[in-house]
């Protein structure tokens, strides 16, 4: 695609597609994944389809909760949840989902923030049950599900946005 094809970086036809037709949008993002109008400045979005080892997937993600990019933690753990073994599918699938249940928090979503933060709990609750395993990863999944009820619960009790980076989880201890 040429310059001579977009209007301030929209493509042409209006659709964004990647290199095999596939769509993805390619608006810029803020911290919290909104989409910002076409030529704005965003942030730096997370590839798609990364397959990284755990050790890097738990790295990775913490270092965006810690910047205050709870979606683009969602991101990493996504590939993670698409990439790994069918086994710890709903172990990487929850820790999406407090994830975005952050993101939606701190973009004042009560509603979804609260819901997803209960969610993402209730999955890892699941998987420490059923694999018996406290600690995959050194992820301390207890010390999750209680951080993401507790937030739910101020996140309900108050109408104002939470602050992504203040509020972010530490993963493992």
């Amino acid at each position: 695609m040429t310059d001579a094809d977009t209007t301030a970086g929209r493509p042409a036809d209006g659709r964004d597609r990647d290199a095999d037709g596939r769509a993805r949008n390619a608006r810029p993002r803020d911290g919290l994944g909104r989409p910002l109008p076409y030529g704005a400045a965003g942030v730096e979005r997370q590839p798609e389809g990364v397959v990284r080892t755990a050790a890097e997937t738990v790295a990775e993600a913490q270092t965006l909760l810690d910047a205050g990019r709870p979606f683009h933690a969602h991101e990493v753990f996504e590939d993670a949840w698409k990439s790994g073994p069918e086994d710890e599918r709903t172990l990487w699938r929850g820790l999406a989902q407090l994830a975005v249940g952050l993101t939606h928090a701190a973009r004042g979503n009560v509603t979804g923030g609260a819901r997803l933060l209960r969610r993402g709990a209730d999955a890892v609750e699941e998987w420490e049950v059923v694999r018996g395993e406290d600690r995959p990863y050194g992820i301390d999944l207890a010390g999750l599900a209680g951080w993401a009820r507790e937030l739910a619960g101020r996140v309900e009790s108050g109408p104002q946005p939470v602050d992504a980076a203040a509020e972010a989880p530490r993963l493992t201890s």
